[in-house]
């Protein structure tokens, strides 16, 4: 939820904020977060200076947090931006459609506060990292995302628990519950998460499965959003094997109110629902587009996006779709044909050579570095905000 209050003043927007009903939803009940009527619930952490009326201005309300922004309009008023997280509180994260359109700018809008450090927050809350899957970024990413909370990290390697010996995903998603906080579960069947999610009461994200890597999107579209500083109206060539990525970035894209357009060999599209979920999503303001010819995907593109050409459990097919995918490699060729100011991103691990060339990925209109490291603060906003820091 957004909420805009305009005023000439700091002062006039505090009184017009005693006209606003300001409610959130959790467990499904209403409660009001915010009573203008007492200002002691009007709590700056940053001090107004009408010197310096250019810089952003930040606040908290007692009864849940809020992230609030003032900033000047060229009629020389204030609006008084108030941004609530507390509709997450509590919630799973397994697929980007959990989230609203909303939702998906407001963790965004909160990420790239924290990674400015114009917002801090504390959780002395315990994460746990269950991982079948090997992970450098999502892995270290959360873990210092929850340290930096304040929170503490438990890596429960399957090969050193009773997962690895047959405990039902359900008896260890019931115990699991009594220890930890939150869990992040990187696996290979989406229905496992799913069992873990219905089992727990404890909030699980997904940390990455064969069907969708939501976490992964978060931190491409903050990418994206710094560098274009909007979404809206902006195109994505995605092009390569239709995995998991290929998964959330059509849904990540549709709720951004970006275009997709996913260029793939036949026989590796990407997953048929999640297709007609992201189209559901756009509702024709947007457009997701498949196609076998990486060249129409990459005109006049504004990002250009690849993976590796086999995921994690395909190696053994890695050789024989070496010819397959060898014309959907991202080179200055490709590149060429999307917008001159472009960008190129990849989740990595990277195949130089393979889905990407050298120059390409060493090149200027590289941002995969910015990206690896926004896996942090995305993750970060997502973490407080389920765990509702302060």
């Amino acid at each position: 939820m957004i909420l805009k209050v305009r005023g000439a003043s700091l002062k006039e927007i505090v009184k017009n904020l005693r006209y606003t009903s300001l409610h959130y939803v959790t467990h499904g009940l209403r409660h009001p977060v915010l009573s203008v009527s007492h200002k002691s619930n009007f709590h700056p952490f940053a001090v107004y200076n009408p010197v310096d009326q250019g810089k952003n201005i930040w606040y908290s309300f007692k009864s849940v947090f809020l992230l609030t922004r003032l900033s000047k309009n060229t009629e020389k008023h204030y609006y008084l931006q108030i941004i609530s997280m507390a509709a997450l509180i509590g919630r799973d994260l397994l697929g980007l459609a959990d989230l609203s359109s909303t939702e998906l700018q407001e963790l965004l809008e909160m990420a790239t506060q924290l990674k400015s450090q114009q917002l801090k927050f504390h959780s002395n809350k315990v994460l746990g990292l269950l991982f079948s899957k090997a992970s450098t970024r999502t892995r270290v990413s959360f873990t210092v995302a929850m340290y930096q909370l304040g929170g503490q990290v438990i890596d429960l390697n399957p090969n050193v628990t009773q997962v690895s010996r047959g405990e039902p995903v359900q008896d260890t998603a019931r115990v699991l519950d009594r220890y930890l906080d939150i869990l992040a579960i990187r696996t290979f069947a989406q229905q496992e998460l799913e069992i873990f999610a219905n089992y727990a009461k404890i909030p699980v994200i997904n940390a990455l499965t064969d069907l969708e890597h939501p976490c992964q999107v978060l931190a491409d579209l903050q990418t994206i959003q710094e560098y274009f500083g909007t979404l809206a109206g902006l195109t994505l060539a995605y092009v390569g094997d239709g995995n998991n990525v290929a998964n959330s970035l059509m849904l990540g894209c549709a709720l951004a109110g970006m275009n997709v357009q996913v260029a793939f060999p036949s026989g590796y599209a990407p997953d048929a629902e999640i297709v007609e979920k992201a189209r559901a999503v756009a509702n024709n303001k947007t457009e997701v587009v498949l196609t076998h010819d990486p060249k129409a995907a990459a005109e006049g593109a504004h990002i250009l996006y690849t993976d590796v050409w086999a995921s994690m459990g395909q190696e053994a097919e890695a050789d024989n779709r070496l010819p397959i995918f060898q014309p959907y490699q991202i080179s200055e060729q490709l590149l060429g044909l999307a917008d001159p100011q472009a960008i190129v991103l990849h989740c990595l691990p990277a195949h130089r050579g393979e889905e990407i060339t050298e120059e390409v990925i060493e090149g200027s209109q590289s941002k995969v570095w910015d990206q690896a490291e926004n896996r942090l603060h995305a993750q970060k906003a997502l973490l407080a905000s389920i765990l509702g820091a302060e």
